[in-house]
């Protein structure tokens, strides 16, 4: 099928130049204020009153100092009670838990919806589509960091929904090129990143399942749909040493999370727990 592939999109980017490669973008920095996973689960922790000392009000507890507290959803406190309940869940990853503290998922569903956003439950967010629970999101993350002590390279998204997901890609890798085959899905994550201004995510309207070769080769890759298969272009895009995370259909029809690490002796596969996500489809719309 013939694709629809248009150049990369940058957020802050004034004049992209058409079908041009983005420069590298300068490193990200940590943002100043932002605590770091540990504290982001400390911020939560609720003293507990010592023996004999029941009539004495306890202070309550404070976010870490130089962090400020906002109102209703924009509140360090709320994402820090997601990063507390992601880590009671077994995401064990610094990183990825001080990620997903730092980006507001609210910014990324329907107003109706926004009270749900930092629940672990999916949303719609237009077109048949969904932004993955907060839990799913860490843990295809920490699998495809897979232990490692720095950021990430270059990474590929397959399928880029609201955005969501690659603004906490962004925190975790070099540089971030997100594939969206459905335009209006395309537009709103367009819009929904503007306001972060992150200078190494590239969106891209295109096919997803051929990938993004003007890229290639990726340190990891992450699919948000799932087929009978993974594509070959994602494997033959997929730098030596590297790993894909995908979810895909197994003989049964359900789905299961895969993992894929590509080495120097051959691809290797791992099936791993049953996931629910929208069908891998080609072509654009």
């Amino acid at each position: 099928m013939k694709s629809s592939l248009k150049p990369p999109f940058n957020p802050t980017a004034k004049t992209p130049s058409a079908g041009a490669r983005p420069a590298f973008p300068v490193q990200l920095k940590p943002e100043a204020g932002v605590p770091s996973a540990t504290k982001l689960i400390a911020a939560t922790a609720r003293p507990e009153r010592a023996v004999g000392q029941i009539g004495i009000k306890k202070p309550s507890p404070t976010l870490a100092p130089g962090v400020t507290s906002g109102i209703g959803l924009d509140s360090q406190a709320v994402r820090a009670r997601m990063v507390h309940k992601l880590a009671a869940q077994g995401v064990s990853d610094a990183q990825v838990l001080a990620a997903m503290g730092q980006v507001e998922r609210h910014r990324f569903v329907d107003t109706a919806l926004v009270n749900q956003a930092y629940e672990d439950t999916s949303l719609p967010i237009g077109l048949g589509q969904t932004i993955s629970k907060p839990n799913v999101v860490a843990r295809m993350l920490e699998l495809l960091r897979h232990g490692a002590t720095g950021k990430l390279g270059r990474v590929l998204e397959i399928g880029t929904g609201c955005g969501y997901q690659a603004a906490v890609l962004s925190h975790l890798a070099t540089e971030v090129y997100s594939i969206e085959r459905l335009r209006g899905l395309h537009d709103k994550a367009r819009e929904n990143l503007r306001f972060l201004r992150l200078p190494n995510v590239h969106l891209l309207f295109g096919d997803g399942m051929i990938g993004y070769a003007k890229g290639a080769p990726y340190a990891a890759i992450i699919a948000a749909a799932g087929g009978e298969a993974i594509p070959p272009a994602w494997i033959e895009q997929l730098a030596m040493g590297g790993r894909l995370v995908a979810p895909l259909q197994t003989a049964s029809g359900a789905q299961a999370l895969v993992v894929v690490d590509k080495t120097p002796q051959g691809v290797r596969q791992t099936l791993l727990e049953a996931v629910h996500f929208v069908p891998l489809k080609s072509g654009t719309s």
